[in-house]
């Protein structure tokens, strides 16, 4: 009587399924990532809390993977007039106009001029970065103020790293990604509030997250969503 096979254990790195491949030969872990595509290779004895443990110790690298592949794709998929714009939990509106040079919010569309999917991606981006700034620094500084490290908050800026949604130095200077201003305004907030936390502990120590708890009780699903969607974010 053949054996059954083993369940697939339900996984996710950066909203992609990991698929687990056991082999008698093998004695050691690896982890594979392609294009919307994860699989984590293992020993067939290996014990799923000890595979799990070493993915969550790839998880950085693997979502870093995924989301260049997902901006690879966006190169296949141009903005075109009419495409859907995120922002902050609205949708607006992508309208091309032939002849402008810089690209505008009026209402709920966003006009930018016409030219090939580069320039037209070039403009969409840039458009992104000079709105999300604003948005992004009063959430910052506003979390800051409610921590009471308002005065160790030296400036908030943009950054396009692809692995790394925010970042806080010792000398109170925070960055974050301008692409979280296509995910929801709640995913935005949570991001900003754990690098505001940051400027009392520059650690994940349980003191931290306490005071990450204290302002936002319910910050382990929108955790959850950037790990899940993340990857959705730096797509058109």
């Amino acid at each position: 009587m053949s054996a059954r096979p083993r369940p697939q254990p339900h996984w996710t790195v950066g909203g992609v399924p990991v698929e687990l491949k056991r082999s008698a030969r093998r004695r050691t872990l690896a982890l594979s990532v392609g294009p919307g595509r994860v699989t984590v290779y293992a020993p067939a004895r290996a014990p799923l809390a000890l595979i799990q443990d070493f993915v969550e110790t790839k998880r950085t690298w693997a979502e870093g993977h995924l989301a260049t592949y997902a901006a690879r794709e966006v190169k296949a998929s141009p903005f075109t007039d009419g495409s859907p714009l995120p922002f902050f939990g609205e949708t607006l509106t992508l309208r091309l106009t032939p002849g402008l040079r810089t690209p505008t919010r009026r209402g709920h569309e966003v006009q930018a001029g016409a030219g090939d999917p580069p320039e037209v991606a070039r403009q969409v981006e840039a458009w992104y970065r000079r709105a999300a700034l604003p948005e992004l620094r009063v959430l910052t500084e506003g979390y800051a103020d409610a921590l009471g490290a308002r005065e160790r908050l030296r400036q908030v800026r943009l950054t396009g790293a692809r692995t790394r949604w925010g970042s806080c130095t010792a000398a109170g200077i925070i960055r974050l990604h301008w692409s979280l201003a296509r995910a929801p305004r709640e995913v935005a907030a949570y991001v900003a509030l754990h690098e505001a936390a940051h400027l009392l502990e520059l650690n994940h120590s349980p003191r931290y997250w306490a005071h990450v708890a204290r302002l936002m009780p319910d910050h382990a699903c929108w955790r959850r969503w950037l790990r899940e969607q993340g990857h959705t974010l730096l797509g058109g």
